[in-house]
């Protein structure tokens, strides 16, 4: 089985995206907007940050 690790670049561009999302939906939240935008922008933010937490880096050296 082949080792699947995440290079910094691409966790980088996941974590900016996941607190993208979760902004957006802190902000459909707060507005009391339409639902379906609170689980797009939630599953979003969630897949996001599980990615990170359970794929590990690529760090050199």
């Amino acid at each position: 089985m082949a080792e699947f690790t995440l290079n910094p670049v691409v966790a980088t561009l996941i974590f900016c995206v996941a607190c993208l999302s979760g902004y957006q939906y802190r902000r459909v939240w707060k507005k009391e907007g339409p639902r379906y935008q609170y689980w797009l922008f939630g599953v979003i933010a969630a897949l996001g940050l599980g990615l990170l937490a359970f794929i590990p880096l690529d760090l050199p050296g």
